[in-house]
């Protein structure tokens, strides 16, 4: 029996993509082993957010070609599509399979086979291509939660962002395929999913008024699937947020009130610079809006601190901007020069050591935010959905998240993960745990 192993780097999207070709190797009749052992074939799911993701992705192509110098080394995804011309030239790379091209692996690695020696590379023009691949998870890993790609590509071009160019357009799923394969995942025991894509918002824009379908639509056909307790969505762009769009939503039980809305900047000079299509005062009603709909959903988002030109003052205002919106979490980023991208060349680069104190607030500003949010639990009954068992000042405990993805740990008394409990959460007891 031949051996695979998998290493993925980036999204949540690119987790669901590899997780989809670790599945077609298993029916395949290989053996999956960890990434550190010796494997006939290594398959990496690279990433080319910014400049680091690339230099990591490079790294873990050569550790393959260490593991095992004879095996089969497969590049797959989106450094793959940003520097084909680069890994052509790269010994330690086999096979170079490009977006969209991920469910031919077993015929590529068949190729493989027959040329042996030989460098094979299987791209096409990711830019023109206008079909979702169609790559489907049979059953969750976990068992618990699955995620679920349901949009590839994105058409917003902001200034700082490569992955327009190595995703492609917006291509969205059908509604039946994906009906299909979350059927799937409640038989095997699913009870959340979580909807992802490139840019999850734009899910349906590509369709036909003959088929015309929308990221609410698919989400209110999924609702009706037995077995799903849960739907959390991915992340989404404020635009999407209206009044109607959280009225529909609020009637849906099973929807989760964790909300990903995407900033990247809490100040409009700097959002205009990054090519983002909103202002801060559209997306404060944005937030209004949710917390008028859900009372005291989850609200997390992403910050990149340090973008080109962005002064003292700027910067004081997003931190501002942060603390009167009080999100639950917040995903800092200092800025990284991408190449291929217009904020690259753009004047006033702010020397790193500003980007790292500027990251160092904005990082305890999150931390007490936070605290403060998953607080606010405290003596309130919740529903959680039990994952996996923990050992917690000597005693077991059973943790899971809340529909808010607030992490809570419950005593053991006879339940099992993958079980839905009542709880009512007594104290803090770590900065990730409610007691």
């Amino acid at each position: 029996m031949k051996k695979a192993a998998l290493h993925n780097l980036g999204c949540k999207v690119n987790a669901y993509e590899t997780e989809a070709m670790q599945q077609l190797l298993e029916k395949a009749g290989y053996e999956i082993v960890p990434f550190k052992e010796a494997a006939d074939v290594y398959i990496v799911n690279t990433c080319s957010v910014t400049n680091i993701a690339d230099r990591k992705s490079r790294q873990m192509l050569h550790r393959a070609r260490k593991n095992n110098p004879k095996a089969v080394v497969v590049a797959v995804g989106c450094y793959v599509q940003a520097a084909a011309e680069e890994l052509k030239k790269d010994a330690a790379v086999d096979v170079i399979l490009g977006n969209n091209r991920k469910k031919d692996l077993l015929d590529v690695l068949e190729a493989c086979l027959r040329e042996k020696n030989k460098q094979l590379a299987f791209m096409g023009q990711i830019g023109e291509e206008k079909e979702y691949e169609s790559l489907q998870v049979a059953g969750s890993i976990s068992h618990t939660r699955a995620f679920i790609k349901v949009q590839d590509g994105c058409n917003q071009f902001c200034s700082y962002c490569i992955i327009p160019y190595t995703r492609g357009r917006v291509r969205s799923r059908t509604v039946k395929d994906t009906e299909n394969e979350v059927r799937s995942l409640a038989k095997a025991g699913c009870q959340e999913i979580v909807l992802t894509g490139i840019h999850l918002s734009s899910y349906g824009a590509d369709f036909g008024e003959e088929k015309k379908e929308t990221l609410l639509s698919l989400i209110q056909r999924l609702h009706g699937i037995d077995g799903i307790s849960r739907i959390r969505l991915g992340s989404l762009e404020p635009g999407i947020v209206s009044e109607a769009f959280a009225a529909s939503l609020g009637k849906l039980p099973k929807i989760c009130p964790h909300f990903h809305l995407s900033l990247q900047s809490g100040c409009n000079e700097t959002l205009k610079r990054m090519n983002r299509h909103y202002t801060v005062e559209e997306y404060r009603e944005k937030c209004a809006i949710l917390r008028r709909t859900f009372g005291n959903p989850a609200i997390t988002t992403d910050v990149i601190v340090g973008f080109p030109g962005e002064t003292k003052e700027e910067f004081s205002r997003t931190k501002t901007f942060l603390e009167q919106i009080h999100f639950y979490e917040m995903h800092v980023f200092k800025y990284s020069a991408r190449s291929g991208t217009r904020a690259a060349k753009m004047p006033d680069q702010v020397p790193e050591e500003v980007k790292t104190q500027r990251s160092e607030e904005l990082l305890a500003l999150e931390r007490r935010m936070s605290f403060e949010y998953r607080q606010s639990f405290l003596g309130k009954r919740q529903q959680v959905l039990l994952e996996e068992t923990m050992e917690i000042e000597g005693k077991s405990y059973l943790t899971g998240h809340t529909k808010e993805y607030v992490k809570v740990a419950v005593k053991a008394q006879g339940q099992r993960p993958n079980t839905l409990v009542d709880h009512v959460p007594e104290k803090m007891l770590t900065e990730e745990i409610l007691f």
